[in-house]
């Protein structure tokens, strides 16, 4: 590390690894972590390297492990010999990963970014090819990894424009970093120009890979069942919550059950184990509810808490509105609107989709979302898809025709080329 703010980066997370250990286990005491496999953690492997080629994929959360099980598959099926590894970092990912139970696939939490127990989970994995996702950049885990010839790859490379500028007041850091990837692939305008600036090299626009990335599909059993359960009740889902977003859509629920009273609300967590507190905004808003988890169905009830993993699909083929949340927040970027397209679901987001910018521009230019603020504007938004939503979702469906396409192949054929040269068949 040759950059002074990456110097200093190595220094800290030395130095910080008692600290580390003790955030650890606060958070496997928070059910934030899996007390049984924190030794992954600290660069312990949970489970035996396997022969022949091994190709890495670290992802962040279940959107990017969504993504790295696509690719997974993908090159499992074109190398018959190969491994993959997939490093998550949250527990609702890795039960994600788990309950995918694809062949010759393996799931590790990732290694605090400290040298040792970098240094640790690579002398066991000796991965052939490292794939990095997104923006998650961990120093010292990608330089040891360059620093032992491993080949390395950043897919899909998204950035927000207050990330990019950050990384420019670290030039030199910024260039011993990206420069460390042998291939990066850009999901949006924004990053391509962006990490080429920092880089001082073209980064190509290859294309968001989250949209060539589906959901698997609901069973025709599960659908049947589901549709049985809701018969001709109003219904929306509201996708993909976080904290703070639950009381707003509760709120705009409750002034839909004063004109639709037997309206139902499917209400999908981003992350399932934040139950509990879901229970307490639901409960503090007066509305009935039937927990997912629990086997409780909905006959009676105002909400359908769907604290479940592996179901979106399922949640948006049922629903005719998807209320896609994450973007009713700052800081959070919004989430992925194609799956809810692809099932029918008319599209309402709040205003702040800064992470799939790209994406909602060619939404926005179809005139196929409607944005919302205030809880208010949302029960109006839902209203007006009930009243007229064959128009809503025709739109939808052209936006998708009209996004581009092709960036899977294309990350592919990157990654394989990289593979080649890390383990030569």
């Amino acid at each position: 590390m040759s950059a002074p703010g990456l110097s200093l980066y190595r220094a800290a997370s030395t130095a910080l690894k008692p600290v580390a250990r003790w955030l650890l286990n606060r958070r496997a005491q928070a059910g934030k972590e899996d007390p049984d496999r924190l030794t992954e953690r600290v660069g312990q492997p949970g489970h035996p390297r396997p022969a022949g080629a091994l190709i890495w994929i670290h992802a962040a959360s279940v959107g990017e492990s969504q993504m790295a099980l696509t690719v997974a598959d993908a090159l499992l099926a074109q190398h018959e010999d190969a491994h993959v590894l997939i490093t998550s970092g949250t527990l609702t990912s890795a039960s994600l990963i788990a309950h995918r139970g694809l062949d010759r696939l393996i799931h590790q939490f990732p290694p605090v970014d400290a040298p040792a127990w970098v240094e640790a989970f690579l002398d066991h994995w000796t991965p052939d090819l490292a794939v990095f996702t997104e923006s998650e950049l961990w120093p010292n885990l990608i330089l040891a990894a360059k620093a032992r010839g491993v080949p390395l790859a950043l897919m899909n490379a998204r950035m927000n424009q207050k990330s990019l500028d950050g990384w420019a007041r670290w030039p030199q850091s910024a260039q011993a970093l990206l420069g460390a990837f042998d291939w990066i692939g850009a999901a949006d305008q924004r990053t391509a120009e962006g990490l080429s600036r920092l880089t001082g090299q073209p980064i190509a626009h290859a294309g968001n890979l989250k949209l060539e990335c589906g959901l698997p599909a609901p069973t025709p059993e599960a659908l049947t069942e589901g549709q049985a359960l809701i018969c001709e009740r109003p219904v929306f889902v509201a996708a993909s919550t976080h904290t703070g977003e639950e009381a707003l859509i509760a709120s705009a629920h409750k002034a839909l059950l004063t004109s639709h009273p037997d309206a139902l609300m499917i209400l999908v967590p981003r992350h399932p184990e934040r139950a509990h507190d879901v229970v307490e905004v639901l409960n503090a808003a007066g509305l009935s509810f039937a927990q997912r988890s629990q086997g409780e169905t909905p006959q009676s009830a105002q909400v359908w808490l769907a604290d479940t993993l592996g179901e979106m699909a399922l949640w948006y083929a049922l629903s005719p509105v998807a209320v896609i949340a994450g973007s009713f927040i700052d800081g959070i970027g919004g989430h992925n609107p194609i799956e809810a397209s692809r099932a029918g679901s008319a599209v309402i987001t709040g205003p702040y989709v800064d992470s799939f910018a790209d994406v909602y521009a060619v939404y926005d230019a179809h005139n196929a979302r409607i944005t919302a603020r205030t809880a208010t504007e949302i029960a109006q938004a839902v209203q007006t898809v009930w009243s007229d939503g064959d128009e809503t979702i025709d739109k939808a469906r052209a936006t998708l025709d009209a996004l581009p396409g092709g960036v899977l192949p294309l990350t592919l054929s990157a990654l394989n080329r990289l593979l080649d040269r890390g383990h030569p068949r």
